[in-house]
């Protein structure tokens, strides 16, 4: 059914708009006088430089004319609308942001964009979708590695990096030979995916869902 009046709000919309009313709110300013305020205080500010970024975004290539202080995720979420990276801290710490960058693994909430001129980029989105599903994304459904679900696009593509790494014979900070292949036992894929973090409490599930994947009992 249509809205009356052709009223249209979003969910994103708002969680935005509710964003920045808190924003003003909390430097004691009020809505009414901020609005007021912003025509004189914009004279300023100073215009944002821009650079324009090539990357290979899930196989297609983009071309964005991007803010230079824009993240990586920012540019896949708010740009190229690709919302299955999830912003979680904004600190590097949750991994819930994680995204491969030519075959590593990163946290895109601390990585600017213009970092990565050329790079192939691979979100949860470009991994498989629901007629297709990657290999980890189908374990993650059969072992319930998950709960709310909003660290599972990073979990997942952490854990597809991490098996490459594994494979590549990549020791660990729990390695005990550094030149033998690893084993990803118990211990060691705790370890390797320690970077992301499930606030549910889902892990075991999760260490099944990658085990049943790498072919290995942890």
């Amino acid at each position: 059914m249509n809205p009356p009046n052709g009223f249209d709000v979003s969910r994103r919309g708002v969680v935005l708009g509710t964003a920045a009313t808190g924003a003003v709110s909390a430097l004691g300013v009020s809505p009414v006088y901020a609005q007021a305020a912003t025509p004189a205080s914009a004279a300023s500010v100073s215009a944002p430089v821009t650079a324009r970024v090539s990357v290979t975004v899930n196989g297609e290539a983009r071309a964005l004319e991007l803010d230079t202080r824009t993240t990586l995720l920012d540019a896949l979420r708010e740009h190229l609308h690709l919302t299955g990276s999830k912003k979680g801290c904004d600190h590097g710490q949750c991994g819930a942001c994680t995204v491969i960058v030519d075959g590593r693994r990163i946290n895109s909430c601390l990585s600017l964009a213009v970092m990565h001129e050329g790079a192939s980029v691979t979100t949860i989105e470009g991994l498989g979708g629901p007629d297709n599903l990657h290999p980890l994304q189908a374990a993650f459904v059969k072992h319930d590695g998950y709960q709310c679900g909003y660290c599972t696009p990073g979990q997942i593509c952490s854990a597809v990096a991490m098996l490459d790494e594994v494979k590549a014979g990549l020791p660990s900070h729990v390695s005990d030979d550094l030149l033998a292949a690893p084993e990803l036992d118990g211990a060691e894929l705790r370890e390797r995916m320690s970077g992301n973090i499930c606030r549910c409490g889902a892990y075991s599930n999760i260490a099944e869902a990658i085990t049943e994947v790498a072919g290995r009992k942890a």
